[in-house]
């Protein structure tokens, strides 16, 4: 596939592209926001593409089939720009996607986007755009998949999950590697199409608990 990663240089993002271009089957457009981000993703193997989500990029999409949308504001912003990436910036992928006749879209969420009002309070803006991204992914019409991952951590990668369209263990936590590579082989997994699911680190090979979705 082709693949546009969208928050390419977010520490997630980053080890999608990686995963991606270590797989023959993949080609890689890695979106990233500024210049000197470029060099790093050709040296991943990507091919760089200087746009920025709060701005026009259109043209980041072509001449791609699937969209990983791993981008976020980050924990050190405020509010406004919490709306302008996580809602406003999916919202507008997904719009671009649908318009070139994208064929994938990725989503990588975050557990509790299903009932931002249950979560912490200073959590509750975040999940909500979160919420609103996913939903209008779901009433797009592109084929799709949800990824609401439990807290990240920087462990090294397990290879191992628990997946579920509801998990049990919501206290958990899950390392960004295990999320990106997740990212990535639910392109090619049909189980995941047009699902949304939650997971945390676990005991289940990757690709067996995404065949359970």
């Amino acid at each position: 596939m082709h693949v546009l990663v969208i928050g390419a240089a977010g520490t997630t993002g980053r080890l999608v592209v990686q995963s991606l271009s270590e797989n023959i089957q993949h080609h890689v457009k890695a979106m990233v926001r500024k210049t000197d981000q470029m060099t790093d993703m050709e040296k991943l193997g990507a091919r760089p593409i200087l746009a920025d989500l709060e701005q026009d990029f259109s043209y980041a999409m072509n001449d791609v089939n699937a969209v990983i949308f791993a981008a976020g504001s980050g924990p050190s912003t405020g509010p406004d720009k919490t709306t302008a990436v996580d809602r406003d910036g999916a919202i507008k992928a997904i719009d671009l996607a649908a318009a070139h006749g994208i064929e994938r879209f990725i989503m990588l969420s975050s557990l509790g986007a299903d009932r931002p009002d249950a979560g912490p309070e200073a959590m509750q803006h975040y999940l909500q755009a979160k919420h609103d991204a996913d939903a209008h992914l779901m009433k797009s019409g592109l084929t799709y998949t949800i990824v609401r991952p439990a807290a990240l951590t920087n462990d090294p990668p397990s290879g191992k999950i628990s997946a579920d369209v509801q998990i049990v263990d919501r206290a958990g936590s899950i390392s960004r590697a295990d999320v990106a590579e997740v990212l990535v082989q639910c392109l090619t997994c049909d189980h995941t199409q047009n699902r949304t699911f939650e997971m945390v680190s676990g005991d289940d090979p990757i690709a067996d608990a995404l065949k359970r979705i």
